[in-house]
C-alpha cells in the first residue's frame, strides 16, 4: 500500500471535502479556517453597495485589477455647503406606489412639485433606521412616507436595490463599450455589524425582491452567492489596512506645529483632506495597496485596534487583531453600537423648533409642507458641518418662506415674534430670515449624541479584549465632525492613537469592495448572541426542574432543555460549522421546521429562560430526497456556519448522500 505524505493526505481531504459541498446547494462554499478556498463562481467585478442612513454609494473593481478601485460616477445635483461623494438615501414613489426617482433628483422633483400635488406623492428619506429599531421586524414591515401615507418597506428597499443596479451596469456597460452582463457581477451590500440576523436577512430579500422588478435584477434566490452581506465597520478596517501614511491625518498629534495650535492643525488637515478629495473625485479611481500600507508596518503580530464607524443612523464599532503576513484580521470582541449617528442631531433640532414653535405647528408643517420641511433640513445640514469646539460666530439657517407664512396663519403672529416669546437662549431671529445660532446652541444640539458615542467608548474601553489597543480609526460621515473629533480626543487621552482616512466618507465603500474581491480576510468573528434549539433529554433527578418531567411511553424526559449551537461572545473561525442530525417524525414527512432561539446570555438551560426568545426557523425541504425502498430510519445531516456576515446551512440526507434544501429564516 502506498503511503501518502501528509500533504497528499490534506489534499486528498479538500478533494472529499469538496466533493460533499458541490452536493449542497443552496449555501455558499466552505472555507477552512486557515485558506482561503477560492469562490465556485468566477465574477469579473465586484460591485459595493453603500446603503447608508443619510447618504449612499456605489464603488467597484475588476477582479483582474483589485488594486483600482472606481468610484460612482458624479451625482447631479448638490447642497451649498456639502460634499455630494455620495447621493442622499431619499426615494420618491408616484401616488400609486411605483419607483419615481432616487437621491437628488428625487428630493428636487418632490420640491418642485405643488403642495396640493406633492401631498399625494410618497417621499421617503432616512428609511434605513427603520430596519434596526423595529424589534418585530417582518417582510410585512411598512414605512410612513413624509405625507403620512404608509408603504411596504421591502418595496422601497428593492426599488433603492434596483436603481443601484441600473446606474452601476450602466456605467459598467459604458466602460467595455457593450451591454455588461449582471451574471457577471458579484455584489456586496453594506449593513450596520449591530444588526440583528432579521435586518440582514431583510436585505438580502430586498435584493432578491428587486429581481422581480425588471428581466435582470439584482441577484436571483437560486444563486445566493452572488451576493455577499458586509458588515460596515469590517469593511472600514479592511480598507484601513491599506492606508498610506499621506491618506491619513493622525489626530493624536498633541504638539503645536509651527505655533499652530493642534485643533487648529487637524481643522486645516481635514480642509485640505477635502480638497485632495475634490481634486480626485473626476479620475474617480483610487489605487490601493497590494497587501498592507505603511501604517500597518507599524504593526506586529497580535496588535489589536478599534473601527469607530460614526454613520447617519448608527455608530458600529468592531475590534480587531492583525495576523501577519497576510494581513488577515480576527475579531476580538463583538461588535457592538447603538442608534448614536447624526440624525440624532436632526431630531435635537426638531425638537428646538418644537420648542420654540409647538409640537402641534411643526407636527402640521410637516405634513402639510412636507417639501418645504425637506429644504428647512437641507438648510440646517450645511450649518451642522460647520459647528466646531472653538467656533465663535453665529450659525444662519434660512427660515423657508413657506414657514414663515404657514406659522402666521397658524398662530396668528410672526415667527419673530414667537423667538422672542420662547425661553430659549442663543436663538434670536434676523432680518434677513433667519435663524441666527449662537455656537453654544448648536454645539448644545450635539451633546446627547456625541456623550452617547463617549459613553459607549468608554465602557468598550473598560473590557478586558480592549487593552492595549494601538490605533482607533474614525470613520464614516460623522466622523468628519470636529466637534466629535475633539470629544473623542480628549476622552482617549494618550491610551492610542486617533487615525481619520482623508475620504473617511467612502472608506466603508471602498472596504465593502476589497471584501467582495477577498470575503476569506476576516478569519475569526465573535457571535454576537447565543443561539440554539429546544430538545428533550432524559430526565435526571436532582439536575432538572420537576416541571420540566414529561413521562412517554414509560421513559421520562425533560422538556424544553436548550440545546446550545454557540455562545454570545464565543469566537468562530470562518467555514467552522455545527453539526447536528435530525429525524423526520414519520417517513413520508417531507419538510422538517425546526425552532431556533437566541439570547445575549451565555448561561442558558432551557428555552424558557428569562431573555431567550425564539428568533427564526430552521427548514428542511426533504422533497426530491425519497429512496426505494424507504429506510426505516432517515437521518439528516445539518451543517450551520456561524463565522459568517450570514448565519447559514446545509444539509445532507445520510442514506441517500442528496442533499437537503436548508434555510434559516429570521424575518417569518
Amino acid at each position: 500500500m502506498k503511503l501518502l505524505s501528509a500533504e497528499e493526505e490534506k489534499k486528498n481531504v479538500a478533494i472529499e471535502l469538496q466533493a460533499l459541498k458541490d452536493r449542497l446547494e443552496d449555501v455558499t462554499e466552505q472555507k477552512d479556517p486557515e485558506h482561503h478556498v477560492p469562490a465556485q463562481q468566477c465574477f469579473a467585478v465586484v460591485v459595493a453597495i453603500d446603503f447608508g442612513t443619510t447618504s449612499s454609494g456605489y464603488a467597484y473593481s475588476f477582479t483582474k485589477e483589485p488594486e483600482c478601485i472606481h468610484i460612482m460616477r458624479r451625482w447631479e445635483g448638490g447642497d451649498p455647503g456639502v460634499s455630494n461623494q455620495k447621493t442622499p438615501t431619499t426615494i420618491l414613489l408616484t401616488p400609486d406606489g411605483k419607483f419615481h426617482s432616487f437621491g437628488y433628483a428625487a428630493r428636487d422633483f418632490y420640491h418642485d412639485l405643488d403642495p396640493s400635488e406633492s401631498k399625494h406623492w410618497l417621499y421617503l428619506e432616512k428609511f434605513k433606521m427603520k430596519l434596526h429599531t423595529t424589534s418585530n421586524l417582518s417582510i410585512e414591515t411598512e414605512l410612513q412616507a413624509a405625507n403620512g401615507k404608509k408603504v411596504k418597506a421591502i418595496n422601497v428597499f428593492a426599488y433603492a436595490l434596483q436603481f443601484f443596479k441600473e446606474q452601476a451596469l450602466k456605467e459598467l456597460s459604458d466602460q467595455a463599450g457593450s451591454q455588461f452582463d449582471n451574471a457577471d457581477v458579484r455584489w456586496v451590500i453594506t449593513v450596520p455589524a449591530i444588526w440583528k440576523q432579521p435586518a440582514k436577512q431583510f436585505m438580502r430579500q430586498a435584493a432578491y425582491k428587486a429581481s422581480n422588478l425588471s428581466e435582470s435584477g439584482l441577484v436571483n434566490p437560486e444563486n445566493p452567492e452572488q451576493l455577499i452581506i458586509a458588515l460596515e465597520p469590517e469593511a472600514a478596517s479592511i480598507y484601513c489596512r491599506k492606508l498610506r501614511l499621506h491618506q491619513m491625518i493622525d489626530l493624536s498629534n498633541k504638539m503645536a506645529v509651527n505655533g499652530i495650535s493642534p485643533a487648529e492643525t487637524v481643522a486645516s488637515g481635514m480642509t485640505q483632506a477635502k480638497e485632495h478629495v475634490r481634486r480626485n473625485r473626476q479620475s474617480r479611481t483610487f489605487l490601493v495597496e497590494n497587501v498592507i500600507g505603511e501604517l500597518w508596518s507599524e504593526l506586529e503580530e497580535g496588535d489589536r485596534y478599534v473601527v469607530v464607524d460614526c454613520g447617519g443612523g448608527t455608530v458600529d464599532l468592531t475590534v480587531h487583531q492583525i495576523r501577519l503576513p497576510e494581513g488577515h484580521l480576527k475579531e476580538l470582541y463583538k461588535a457592538s453600537g447603538g442608534p448614536y449617528g447624526s440624525v440624532g442631531v436632526d431630531y435635537e433640532f426638531e425638537k428646538l423648533l418644537c420648542k420654540i414653535f409647538g409640537d402641534d405647528f411643526i407636527d402640521q408643517f410637516k405634513i402639510k409642507r412636507p417639501a418645504a420641511w425637506v429644504d428647512l433640513m437641507i438648510a440646517f445640514e450645511s450649518r451642522k458641518r460647520a459647528a466646531a469646539p472653538d467656533r465663535t460666530n453665529p450659525l444662519n439657517i434660512n427660515l423657508p418662506f413657506s414657514f414663515i407664512d404657514y406659522y402666521k396663519k397658524f398662530r396668528g403672529h410672526s415667527v419673530e415674534h414667537a423667538l422672542r416669546k420662547s425661553n430659549v437662549d442663543f436663538v434670536k431671529w434676523s432680518s434677513q430670515g433667519m435663524l441666527r445660532m449662537n455656537p453654544d446652541a448648536m454645539n448644545a444640539l450635539f451633546k446627547p449624541t456625541v456623550d452617547q458615542i463617549i459613553h459607549h467608548l468608554s465602557d468598550l474601553f473598560q473590557k478586558p479584549e480592549v487593552s492595549d489597543i494601538k490605533f482607533l480609526f474614525l470613520v464614516g460621515g460623522f466622523s468628519e465632525s470636529p466637534l466629535l473629533q475633539h470629544a473623542v480626543q480628549n476622552m482617549l487621552g494618550e491610551r492610542c492613537r486617533i487615525i481619520i482616512p482623508h475620504d473617511v466618507g467612502l472608506t466603508i465603500l471602498k472596504g465593502a469592495v476589497l471584501f467582495g474581491l477577498d470575503p476569506a480576510v476576516i478569519k475569526v468573528r465573535r457571535s454576537p448572541l447565543t443561539y440554539g434549539v429546544g430538545v428533550l433529554n432524559r430526565y435526571l433527578d436532582g439536575k432538572h426542574p420537576p416541571e420540566k418531567l414529561l413521562v412517554k411511553d414509560g421513559t421520562r424526559w425533560c422538556t424544553d432543555v436548550f440545546d446550545k449551537f454557540i455562545s454570545a461572545d464565543q469566537s468562530v473561525a470562518l467555514g467552522e460549522t455545527v453539526k447536528r442530525s435530525y429525524t423526520p417524525a414519520k417517513p413520508s414527512q417531507m419538510v422538517i421546521v425546526i425552532n431556533i432561539y437566541c439570547s445575549e446570555q451565555d448561561d442558558v438551560g432551557f428555552i424558557t429562560d428569562s431573555g431567550v426568545k425564539k428568533c427564526g426557523t430552521l427548514r428542511l425541504d426533504l422533497s426530491g430526497t425519497e429512496c426505494s425502498p424507504p429506510p426505516a430510519r432517515r437521518e439528516i445531516q445539518t451543517l450551520m456556519q456561524f463565522g459568517d456576515t450570514e448565519l447559514k446551512a446545509m444539509a445532507v440526507d445520510v442514506a441517500t448522500s442528496k442533499s437537503v434544501k436548508a434555510s434559516i429564516d429570521f424575518l417569518n
